[in-house]
Formats: C-alpha cells, sequence, structure tokens
C-alpha cells in the first residue's frame, strides 16, 4: 500500500494580521512545560522508531480563534545538541503529506549516513511532530476504510463507462460522509494553517525566539505558510521538492498527472536501456506496451482476488517517485508479464495499516479543507477525461478519486494562505530535483519569487522526489543544506536557479540485484511521504 500522500488565515486579515492572531496562543503555549521523557524502546505505533529520542507533548487550541476553549494533543521529539558550544536552536520537521507522520524524523537528521554531518547536527536540537490529527497526536482522524481498500480487488480506477465513474463518485462522497459524521466541525480546523500555528506554538513552548525548518514534499507547502504567516520568526529554512502555493490543491493535482507520465516514460525507457536484464522490450513504447499487458492480464484475473488493476497501478507508482525502487520493481514486472510469476507483485503490495488510513483521512481533511475545490462534478470529468486522452494515463484517474472525497467534503474550504515575504523575509534554501513529479520544478521558482531571500539548488536531471538528507543522498545538494545549517551560507544569486547539481546515476540493475525487495519496500515506507 503507498504510504504517498500530497499536499492556506483570511486574504484580508494579511499576513501581519494572521500572526497577531496568533500571537496569545504562542504566549500561553510558552508558559507550557514539556515533560520530555526517553521514547520508548517500541512505541505502539512507529515501533523501534523512536529509539534514543525523547518524547513530550503540548496542548494547542483545536480552533485558534477559540484559544481558551477545546485543546488537542501534538505528539513531539526531540535529539538534542551535543555541541552546546556552537548551539543554532531548533530545527522543526515535516516530511510531507499531508498527513506524514514525524516522531521518527529527529533520528534521520542526526544519523550521518543520511548526509548531514555530526559537527552539523550536533549544533541543534531537532524537533519531529506528528501534526494535529496524525498517528499519536489527538484526535486521531481516520474515516471509512474501505474506501483505500475494501479487502478486495477494487474496480478499475480507469473507469470503463460512466455508470463505472459513477460508482466511483459514490465511493468518494461515502467517505466524505463518514467523515463528516465521525468529526463534525472538528475537520474544519484541520487545516495548513492551523499546523503552522501549531508549529509556533511548539517554539513557543520550547523557549526560542526564532526556529529553523526543514521540510519535504508538502512539508515544502506547510514552511511557505509559516514562513508567510510568521516571516520573522524562521532562522533558517530548507525547502525540498517544492509545492506550487498558487495551485493549491486542485490544479497541482492536475499538474502531477502530466508530470507523472513524463515520469513513467523515463522508467520505461530505463528498463528498455536494460533489456538484457528485463527482456521487456528495447524501447520505452515497448515496455509501456508489456505493462499494459500485464495490467490486462490482471483486470481479468486478479491475483488471490486482492490484487486487482488498481492495486497494480498502486504497486508501479512509487517509481514515479524514487529511482531506487526501479530493479525490484521492474524484475516484478518482468515475472509477471513473461513468466506469470505473481510473486514480486504479491511482496509489493499490502493492505493498508491503521496508519496508512490515518494518513489518508489527515491527506483529505487538510486539501480539502485547505483551498477551494470544484463541487460539480463534471469539472472533474471534463478535466480527467481529456488528460487521459491526450496521453496522461499512468496517475490520472487514480489521483482523481484519491482526491475525490474533495469534491464533497462536509465542511466549507478555506482561503488559501497569501504566500511571500519582502527584502527581510528569512534565510530559505529551496531544493528541487529537475524531473520531479510529485511536485513538479515550476512550484520552486514560484517559490523562490515570492521569497526573494530564498536561494535555489536545481539538481540537473534529478528524478527522486526528496533531493537531500534520504535514500536519495546527492553530495552535492547535502553540501548545499550543510553550509547554510553551519552557518546560514546560500548561494549567490543569480537569475533563475542560483545554484546546480548532478543527479546522481540511475540504478544499475546488475550492482542492485542483492537489493531484496523487502528492503525496496521498507525504504518506500520510511522514506519522504510524498505528495500524492
Amino acid at each position: 500500500m503507498r504510504r504517498l500522500v500530497l499536499i492556506a488565515a483570511a486574504l484580508s486579515t494579511g499576513i501581519a494580521g494572521t500572526a497577531a492572531a496568533a500571537s496569545a496562543d504562542t504566549g500561553a503555549a510558552a508558559r507550557q512545560k514539556i515533560a520530555w521523557t526517553a521514547c520508548p524502546d517500541n512505541d505502539p505505533i512507529l515501533g523501534g522508531a523512536l529509539k534514543g529520542l525523547e518524547c513530550g507533548t503540548i496542548e494547542v487550541p483545536l480552533d485558534y480563534s477559540r484559544p481558551h476553549g477545546k485543546k488537542i494533543k501534538l505528539a513531539l521529539t526531540r535529539a538534542r545538541a551535543a555541541d552546546t558550544a556552537r548551539y543554532e536552536g531548533i530545527v522543526l520537521l515535516n516530511r510531507g503529506g499531508p498527513g506524514g507522520y514525524g516522531r521518527d524524523l529527529p533520528a534521520r537528521f542526526t544519523d550521518p549516513a543520511n548526509g548531514l554531518p555530526k559537527e552539523i547536527s550536533a549544533r541543534y536540537d531537532w524537533i519531529g511532530f506528528d501534526p494535529r490529527g496524525v498517528a499519536a497526536s489527538e484526535p486521531q482522524i481516520s474515516c471509512d476504510p474501505t474506501y483505500l481498500y475494501p479487502g478486495r480487488a477494487r474496480p478499475d480506477y480507469v473507469p470503463a463507462d460512466l455508470a463505472e465513474e459513477a460508482a466511483w463518485v459514490k465511493k468518494a462522497k461515502a467517505f466524505a460522509d463518514s467523515c463528516g459524521a465521525k468529526y463534525g466541525d472538528t475537520l474544519r480546523h484541520i487545516t495548513t494553517k492551523n499546523v503552522a500555528r501549531d508549529m509556533d506554538a511548539i517554539r513557543a513552548a520550547l523557549g526560542q525566539r526564532q526556529t529553523s525548518y526543514f521540510g519535504y514534499s508538502y512539508g515544502t507547502y506547510l514552511g511557505s505558510v509559516y514562513a508567510s504567516m510568521f516571516p520573522h520568526r524562521v532562522k533558517r529554512m530548507v525547502l525540498d521538492s517544492v509545492v506550487r502555493p498558487s495551485g493549491v490543491w486542485y490544479e497541482d493535482n492536475l499538474d502531477q498527472n502530466e508530470a507523472f507520465q513524463k515520469r513513467a516514460e523515463i522508467f520505461f525507457d530505463w528498463i528498455a536501456d536494460w533489456d538484457s536484464v528485463y527482456h521487456l522490450g528495447t524501447t520505452g513504447e515497448e515496455v509501456a506496451a508489456n505493462y499494459r499487458k500485464g495490467r490486462d492480464k490482471i483486470k481479468k484475473a486478479p491475483v488471490d482476488g486482492k490484487i486487482g488493476p488498481s492495486e497494480y497501478d498502486d504497486i508501479f507508482l512509487p517509481d514515479g517517485y524514487r529511482d531506487y525502487t526501479w530493479p525490484a520493481h521492474a524484475r516484478a514486472l518482468a515475472d509477471w508479464v513473461l513468466r506469470d510469476d505473481p510473486s514480486g507483485l504479491r511482496d509489493n503490495f499490502a493492505e493498508p495499516a491503521w496508519l496508512d488510513q490515518n494518513g489518508y483521512a489527515i491527506y483529505t481533511s487538510v486539501e480539502c479543507a485547505d483551498a477551494p475545490w470544484p463541487r460539480n462534478w463534471l469539472r472533474w470529468h471534463a478535466d480527467h477525461s481529456r488528460q487521459y486522452r491526450h496521453g496522461a494515463t499512468f496517475l490520472t484517474w487514480g489521483n482523481a478519486w484519491y482526491n475525490a472525497p474533495c469534491a464533497f467534503w462536509p465542511v466549507k474550504s478555506g482561503t488559501p494562505q497569501r504566500i511571500g515575504a519582502g527584502a527581510d523575509g528569512p534565510a530559505m534554501l529551496i531544493l528541487q530535483p529537475e524531473n520531479d513529479a510529485a511536485t513538479p520544478l515550476p512550484g520552486a521558482y514560484e517559490v523562490h519569487r515570492l521569497f526573494p531571500t530564498s536561494r535555489m539548488v536545481l539538481e540537473l536531471g534529478g528524478n527522486n522526489h526528496g533531493a537531500s538528507i534520504s535514500a536519495n543522498r546527492n553530495q552535492c545538494m547535502n553540501d548545499h543544506v550543510a553550509a547554510f545549517l553551519r552557518d546560514g551560507t546560500l548561494p549567490a544569486s543569480r537569475k533563475g536557479a542560483d545554484a546546480f547539481c548532478k543527479a546522481n546515476p540511475a540504478p544499475n540493475p546488475t550492482e542492485a540485484a542483492a537489493q531484496t525487495t523487502a528492503a525496496t519496500k521498507a525504504a518506500t515506507r520510511t522514506d519522504v511521504a510524498v505528495v500524492r
């Protein structure tokens, strides 16, 4: 099951007004004392991922316009600075989503194997948090579990006719209705702007005048919102794989459909380059035809009654996000198409667990409430039919149903936060892979323009969503992060991108033969939670 999940204080209040409205709440947060204790070696939700970290909680208002009303709990973790002589403060971390958990992240950033030198990471307190509604934070949001997976192969994402499309629409509405029936008006407060306010409350509770921040994917939008609402509370901010703010969220998802098609073609071309290994074709077109052949076959006879065409799409979707899954997934495709062997498909499929259901419920809660969505299904039908008809077949209809509950969301959508800051805005480092499909390149250029104090590093030929301090491990990108976090060093300003890094080579399947499918699955589940 994919854990691939996407992605704003009303415009009339303005940036300064929004920050002022939260000042009383952050003042209250500053009076809280976080009781830090050693995290359990076996956390009930994240298992051993928190070992060696400290755990704590903070209370924040559910509704920031009613600061003395109902409170909710945020679950936090901390990896404390070891180099107190060169202490640089706190760094708040977000892996993306919306809906991605975050309590495990301090362990990633303090492990030098992930690319950040120990002499840099030791200067900071690294703060992980599960955003409101996510994982160990409360309330724990989870809606109708059968929409993601009813225990059997679902209908084809791609509707053969209007009746099949109508059946999917009915399912999407039922999911939205289930969320409304269970959580009611609470859903109105599960928004990016409120998560940004929560971040400022965490900063205040930790007694810090400013915070640094590192966000991936949807976390870049959260960072952009925070930097717009609280520009003078930011010390240093790193945004990796950047959401286009002007497209939240309907237009951004349409952009993904086009970008994922291009990324799928890059994947198929790579398989063709290694035809001596996979024997699926010597051109990308031949490989694509075999991919469709495998999809048609599984539609006629789902594997174990559980893996049908929609699950097939889900299995290969990570290949549009990152290339280190390519060798194992290409092997699974070849085994299925050429040898009728479904073992690779079975190995890469898992029914969604509670954490998956929770992540999806928060994904929809945040995206549906953040910004207006078309409420007339005819608009969705026209846009997605057009894209599919024009060749964007890899993601389009699956993405439509992933987001379709927003057409029927039980609370009114809000107004996106106005994004940007002036010449006195925060120091910001923007990292962007060139071929990123989840957050296409124009988003990074837009955020770079909206924050004139930012600097942008473009990873030329980059195919992995999440360019730094992750499984990608691009040393050049990591070096820019290290320099920025060491002392605020940024590339010199120039037109367009300010600096460039060359992407790592694509995988060599003969060298990757020892990489197990299980390891690939583990990386997919624990790496950056990406925009879906």
